[in-house]
């Protein structure tokens, strides 16, 4: 992007919301504590528990993705990934994505312009991927409620 064309003001109010967003988000996983059975983060919130362990004796598909997030606002990236990779990497990913709106405000460049070049679909798939992948993990590890 040149330096004498301006970035309209939608594209830096988008990556204001996205850092606002990110900001708000941080300050909240900052608040509570990693839950240390890798799951029920959410309930410190106050959200409901999750009925998925007592009814089908299973993790719900997005199990442990608070807890992760909260490690991972909290510096422990490892705990984050043994508690729930997607969860992990959704936070991380959030995190990378709010410096890139930051970079992009402070440079004046536009973020939008540069999502526009990204492979959305493909972007898709691979969340799909990770999240099922996380899933069939959360569920490896899982400690049975009824045994």
């Amino acid at each position: 992007m040149s330096d004498e064309r301006k970035v309209p003001w939608i594209d830096r109010s988008v990556a204001i919301a996205i850092l606002a967003s990110a900001v708000v988000t941080v300050w909240f996983l900052h608040r509570v504590t990693p839950d240390a059975r890798g799951h029920g983060t959410h309930e410190q919130f106050g959200m409901l528990r999750c009925s998925w362990p007592e009814q089908y004796d299973a993790p719900c598909p997005t199990c442990g993705c608070t807890t992760a997030a909260a490690y991972v606002v909290h510096f422990s990236p490892w705990d984050a990934i043994v508690t729930q990779p997607f969860g992990a990497l959704v936070a991380i990913v959030g995190l990378w994505f709010a410096g890139l709106a930051l970079y992009c405000l402070i440079r004046g460049e536009s973020l939008v312009e540069r999502m526009s070049l990204w492979n959305f679909p493909r972007i898709f798939l691979l969340g799909v991927a990770a999240a099922l992948a996380g899933w069939a993990y959360k569920w490896l590890t899982w400690p049975s409620v009824s045994g």
